[in-house]
């Protein structure tokens, strides 16, 4: 083959899937954005905010490839953006369980956020002792010529289950996935830990809730509290 013809062939795959990313970067911010203004809202106007922290990332191709063969799926693009639903990934950290399952839902009642997949591990932790609230969404992104439909995986935990998931994930890596037995047991303790931890929590805001402004049992409170 010619030497600029294979050249060409190159720049027009380069092309393509810089375009195929370009469409989950801008679903990364579409959602992003939503979720700022969810935070912005509930600083001006309640005495209570859900969102602690929020982080994002975009799967590399290495990475994305990589999956689609412990897939069993094809590799070309269409196909792994029908299969693969976590090349989008944002993660939103609360300070209680209950807020999660509040930050899920204002999320999912956006008229233009289609929520394709739920995955509760909160209330059915994984046998590793991994708990979170996934939910795969689907948004358009609109762009000059076309418009898209991008799927985002957003994974809502509390501050305990990111502190635990953190480490749990180094320790995954140090060992290449192969932990051993004893590390395991303790990450597994560790996750009862920090699920009665958020439990514990979760009373102590109740308890704080069911005082007034001044401290007493019954107390006017100063400012609506926003629904758990």
């Amino acid at each position: 083959m010619d030497p600029a013809e294979v050249a060409g062939h190159v720049r027009d795959a380069q092309r393509e899937m810089a375009r195929f990313r370009m469409g989950y970067e801008f679903g990364i911010e579409e959602m992003l954005t939503k979720i700022r203004i969810l935070r912005s809202e509930f600083r001006q106007t309640h005495d209570h905010n859900p969102i602690e922290h929020v982080t994002s990332r975009l799967k590399s191709m290495d990475s994305i490839i990589d999956k689609a063969v412990r897939y069993g799926c094809a590799t070309d693009l269409p196909t792994i953006r029908e299969r693969i639903r976590d090349i989008a990934g944002i993660r939103i950290t609360c300070s209680f369980e209950s807020d999660a399952y509040w930050v899920a839902e204002m999320l999912s009642q956006q008229p233009d956020v289609e929520v394709v997949q739920r995955k509760d591990y909160i209330a059915a932790p994984k046998a590793n002792g991994y708990r979170s609230l996934h939910l795969i969404v689907r948004i358009p992104v609109f762009l000059s010529d076309r418009t898209e439909h991008v799927f985002v995986e957003v994974q809502i935990r509390t501050i305990a289950m990111d502190f635990w998931a953190s480490v749990e994930h180094k320790l995954f890596y140090k060992y290449r996935g192969d932990v051993p037995a004893h590390l395991q047991t303790e990450l597994l303790d560790a996750a009862r830990t920090a699920a009665e931890l958020d439990a514990r929590m979760g009373r102590l805001r109740d308890e704080v809730r069911d005082l007034g402004g001044d401290g007493t049992p019954g107390a006017p409170r100063e400012a609506a509290t926003p629904p758990a």
